[in-house]
């Protein structure tokens, strides 16, 4: 495809913010500034990206525990996002949900979850939802590599086709579930092929490459919402840093490998293909650079001034009658 200079810079800055938020949540964790250990996006943001610039602002994400990037392309503020992680009464959740229970409905984006799979089926409850309604919406649910010898997510699945719900399952496959090879784990390492199983599309995509996530999820959302069901998209990809803050990543997986995706940055792929091909100039992509970097920065500053939440508050948004 050849993409508008518009779109090439839309889909740029949502992966530099990602990037440089996960970046600063990394500093501000080995701080001490963030109470618990998080699970960094860096080297996949293409994925989240290229989706979520193809969704309307009410369309339905279903996320994972590895999900900032997710809730940032789909428009929660960074500063809201930063301050969740902190815990403080500024975050989006109040302070209440953490790394792994971010949660917005307001831009459609239904929470991370610390549960391998379970926002598969969510998807397809999300999605039901919205045929019943009819109101066009589709749902997305993102999972990595490990998710897909889990049950939650054949059930999922077979359902979303079965009844031909509006819904698009995507796979981040980075290779390893925590420490686990994929290739380890099972015999069939090509997802996109189990769609077959439950007569669904399934798309195997390069993940790191913004364009073709873009193009590829284009035409799988456009179907669901038309009427036609879900695709199963599998997106190749990889974590540049452990599976978790505190695990190097480094013991099971080799220098040689985790150097090769690197050279596939996903952020330098896009930015040197615009400027050989005249998509947008250097100017443009700096321009974006610095305001991200004024942006999170702001993030920063602003998770790390909100207060912690009043005790009195505890029991609110828990129940209802």
């Amino acid at each position: 495809m050849i993409p508008s200079t518009e779109l090439v810079l839309s889909l740029y800055r949502t992966m530099i913010q990602i990037r440089e938020f996960e970046l600063k949540a990394r500093e501000l964790l080995h701080m001490g500034k963030l109470p618990a250990f998080i699970h960094v996006y860096v080297g996949e943001e293409a994925i989240a990206a290229g989706v979520s610039a193809q969704l309307r602002p009410d369309d339905y994400v279903l996320s994972t525990h590895r999900g900032h990037g997710h809730a940032v392309a789909k428009g929660i503020p960074l500063r809201e996002l930063m301050a969740e992680l902190r815990g403080v009464a500024g975050g989006c959740n109040g302070g209440r949900g953490g790394t792994m229970h971010i949660y917005e409905p307001g831009v459609g984006f239904l929470g991370t979850n610390g549960v391998v799979a379970p926002g598969i089926p969510m998807a397809a409850g999300a999605a039901l939802s919205a045929k019943l309604r009819k109101s066009g919406q589709v749902a997305v649910a993102f999972f990595g590599d490990g998710a897909v010898n889990n049950g939650a997510f054949h059930e999922g699945i077979n359902m979303a086709s079965t009844w031909e719900l509006p819904a698009v399952f995507v796979c981040e496959n980075n290779l390893y579930a925590t420490e686990m090879r994929f290739n380890r784990a099972t015999k069939n390492i090509n997802v996109a092929s189990r769609g077959a199983a439950y007569n669904m599309p399934g798309v195997q995509v390069d993940g790191n490459d913004v364009l073709a996530v873009y193009e590829t999820a284009g035409e799988a959302i456009d179907r669901a919402r038309q009427g036609g069901g879900p695709t199963l998209i599998e997106c190749l990809t990889y974590r540049w840093f452990g599976h978790h803050e505190g695990d190097p990543g480094t013991s099971y997986r080799p220098k040689e490998e985790i150097d090769s995706w690197k050279n596939r940055d996903p952020v330098k792929k896009l930015r040197e293909q615009s400027l050989a091909s005249s998509w947008a100039d250097a100017t443009a992509f700096e321009e974006i650079e610095a305001e991200v970097t004024r942006a999170v920065e702001e993030a920063a500053a602003f998770a790390l001034a909100s207060p912690e939440p009043q005790l009195a508050t505890a029991l609110d948004h828990v129940f209802s009658s």
